[in-house]
C-alpha cells in the first residue's frame, strides 16, 4: 500500500452532475492532456444505490455527512463480529478515502438513473443460480472451484476500475503512443495503445482483455474487449459469481476535471449478461507515496487451509 497524506475535501456542488473537464488541463509535452502521478478511487460510495432511495441522485451536505458517518460505522472491520460472522483483516488495512463521498452521488452507478446494476438476462440468471448450487455441494473439491481473488490471480479493480475494500491506488505513465496503468491490485500493468491498430483476435483472450485507447478533446477513451471468459472471471462485479462471458466490452473515459481530479467512467455492456448497458463514475484523486507490489500469495496459508479443511471434513463424514 502507498503511505497517504492526509486528503481534507469539502463537499460542494451536490446536484451539480458531472463535472466538465477543465478549460486547460495539465498537458504531456507532446500535447496530450496529463494524468500522469499516483491517484486513488478509494470511496465510502456503494457501488449500486440503495432501494429505499429511489430515484435521488444526490444526498445535500447534512445527508452526506450523516451517512459518511453510518457507513464508515458499518464498514468498520473493528466492530463487534456477530454470530455467525467470520472475522478478517482489522480495520488498519482498509481504504474508504479521507473524501468519503465527494461527488455526492447515492452511488457509484450513474446510468441506469436509478443507479442499480440492470437485470441479468434470464441465461445469465440460470447460469448464476447452476453456479450457486454447483458451488454449495462442491466448495473446494479441487482448487480451480475457488475464487480467482483466493488463488491471486485475478481481482476487481483492473476492468473496469472498480473500488476494492484496500489497495485502491494506481499508477498512469504516458508516452507519445502508449498510457499504463499500474493497478497496485495484484499489480497488473494495463498498457493501452493510441496508435489507432485494431484489437488483437477474439481468439487470443486475456483476463484484463485488450485495451485500445484515443483522446476525444481532453478525454482518454479506451475500450477493452476480448476478455478471457471464465465462470469466475468477476472483472469487478464479484457479487454477480463472477459471470462475464466473451461478449463483455468495457468503454472508459479518463477526463481531467481539476487539479486534482480525474473523473472516470466506464460503461459495461454485454447483451448475454445485462438485458441494458450500464455505467458507473468514480473520481480519482492524487495519492501520496509510491505503489508497492501486492504479494498476494507470501505467506498465505487461506487456499491450502480451505482445501485441506474441506478433505478433513470429507474423511469426518465418511467416518474415517
Amino acid at each position: 500500500m502507498t503511505r497517504r497524506g492526509l486528503l481534507i475535501a469539502v463537499a460542494v456542488g451536490f446536484g451539480a452532475g458531472t463535472a466538465a473537464a477543465q478549460d486547460a488541463p495539465p498537458r504531456t509535452p507532446w500535447g496530450h492532456p496529463d494524468f500522469q502521478g499516483t491517484w486513488t478511487n478509494a470511496t465510502l460510495t456503494p457501488l449500486q444505490r440503495p432501494v429505499e432511495l429511489g430515484d435521488k441522485e444526490f444526498y445535500t451536505a447534512e445527508e452526506l455527512a450523516q451517512f459518511a458517518e453510518q457507513r464508515r460505522a458499518a464498514t468498520n472491520a473493528d466492530r463487534p463480529l456477530r454470530a455467525g460472522d467470520v472475522g478478517s483483516y482489522n480495520d488498519a488495512f482498509f481504504e474508504r478515502g479521507s473524501g468519503g463521498v465527494r461527488t455526492g452521488r447515492t452511488s457509484l452507478v450513474i446510468e441506469p438513473r436509478d443507479g442499480r446494476i440492470p437485470a441479468l438476462t434470464p441465461a445469465a440468471a440460470a447460469a448464476v443460480e447452476q453456479r450457486t448450487s454447483y458451488m454449495a455441494a462442491h466448495p473446494a473439491d479441487r482448487p480451480s472451484d475457488r475464487w480467482l481473488t483466493e488463488r491471486c490471480i485475478m481481482f476487481g479493480a483492473t476492468v473496469p476500475m472498480l473500488p476494492e475494500p484496500y489497495n485502491n491506488n494506481y499508477r498512469i505513465f504516458q508516452t507519445p503512443d502508449h498510457v499504463v496503468i499500474l493497478v497496485e491490485m495484484n499489480h497488473e500493468p494495463r498498457i493501452v495503445p493510441l496508435d489507432g491498430a485494431p484489437h488483437t483476435s477474439p481468439a487470443i483472450a486475456q483476463w484484463i482483455g485488450d485495451s485500445r485507447g484515443r483522446f476525444e478533446g481532453n478525454t482518454l477513451v479506451v475500450e477493452t474487449r476480448n476478455f478471457k471468459f471464465n465462470e469466475q472471471s468477476r472483472f469487478g462485479v464479484g457479487w454477480l459469481n463472477g459471470l462475464s462471458d466473451e461478449n463483455l466490452r468495457v468503454v472508459e473515459r479518463f477526463t481531467r476535471t481539476a487539479a486534482d481530479t480525474i473523473m472516470y467512467q466506464a460503461t459495461i455492456e454485454d447483451p448475454t449478461i445485462f438485458t441494458s448497458p450500464w455505467t458507473v463514475e468514480v473520481p480519482l484523486h492524487p495519492s501520496d507515496g509510491q505503489i508497492f507490489e501486492v504479494a498476494c500469495h507470501e505467506g498465505n496459508l487461506g487456499l491450502a487451509n480451505i482445501l485441506s479443511g474441506h478433505r478433513a471434513e470429507e474423511r469426518a463424514a465418511a467416518g474415517r
